[in-house]
C-alpha cells in the first residue's frame, strides 16, 4: 500500500490565456518554506532564469497553468530519488521518458510517455497501442536533448522546441496530485492526470 497523499498546496482555477497574459512573467522558481503542504524545506538555488525553467514555464502559461516550480537538493534523475526529496511515493512521480519510436516505413521519431515512477514501460504494449508504430528502442542521451531541449533528469511534460508525439500513463489518474520535472534535474512542479493530458496533447493508454 503506497503512503496517503501529501496535503496539496491551494491552487486557484487557472484563467484562460489571454493577450495580456503573455506579457506577464512566469512565476520564478521558488525554495517552499519549512512546513509546507507537500514540499520539502530545502536549500534555496537561484534557478529563476535557468533557460530550461523558463521554457517550461512559459509553456505552461500558454494552458493559463503558473506552478510553483520546487527546487531540490540534489539532482533527482530518478524517480525514486525525485520521490524521497518530496516525501511522496514513487507512483506520485510522472517521468517523462523519451523513446526512439520507430514507424512501419523505417522513420525514427521521438515518443514521450509520462509515466508512473511506479512502472517499468512496456515498450511492445505501447508499440501495439499507438497507431503508426512498428516498435520502440529507449533514446540515448543525445536524442533525448535534440528531441526535447533538456538533459535526462530534467525533461518535463512541456517546452521542447517542436511538438512531440506523447502518451500518458493512465494509473497517474489514481492520484490527486503528482510531480512532474521542470526542464532541470533539481526541478519539479506539482500537477495533475487531467493537467498534463491538457498541456501536453497527449493521448492516455495503459503503459505497463
Amino acid at each position: 500500500m503506497s503512503p496517503p497523499e501529501p496535503a496539496a498546496p491551494a491552487r486557484s482555477t487557472p484563467s484562460a490565456p489571454s493577450d495580456a497574459a503573455s506579457s506577464t512573467a512566469p512565476a520564478a522558481p521558488t525554495t517552499p518554506s519549512p512546513g509546507s503542504p507537500a514540499a520539502p524545506s530545502v536549500p534555496a538555488r537561484d534557478l529563476g532564469e535557468h533557460p530550461g525553467v523558463q521554457r517550461v514555464l512559459a509553456a505552461l502559461a500558454v494552458h493559463g497553468v503558473e506552478p510553483q516550480v520546487v527546487v531540490l537538493p540534489d539532482a533527482a534523475r530518478t524517480a525514486a530519488a525525485a520521490a524521497a526529496a518530496l516525501g511522496v511515493s514513487t507512483a506520485e512521480i510522472a517521468n517523462s521518458l523519451v523513446f526512439r519510436a520507430h514507424d512501419e516505413d523505417g522513420t525514427v521519431s521521438p515518443l514521450l510517455v509520462l509515466t508512473s515512477g511506479a512502472h517499468r514501460v512496456d515498450v511492445v504494449k505501447v508499440a501495439e497501442l499507438v497507431d503508426g508504430i512498428d516498435h520502440l528502442e529507449r533514446a540515448d542521451a543525445d536524442f533525448v536533448r535534440a528531441a526535447t531541449g533538456f538533459a535526462i533528469g530534467g525533461v518535463a511534460p512541456v517546452g521542447h522546441p517542436a511538438p512531440i508525439q506523447t502518451v500518458v500513463d493512465v494509473s497517474l489518474s489514481r492520484h490527486l496530485y503528482v510531480w512532474a520535472a521542470a526542464g532541470h534535474s533539481h526541478t519539479v512542479y506539482q500537477t495533475t492526470y487531467e493537467e498534463l493530458l491538457r498541456v501536453s496533447g497527449g493521448h492516455a493508454i495503459e503503459v505497463a
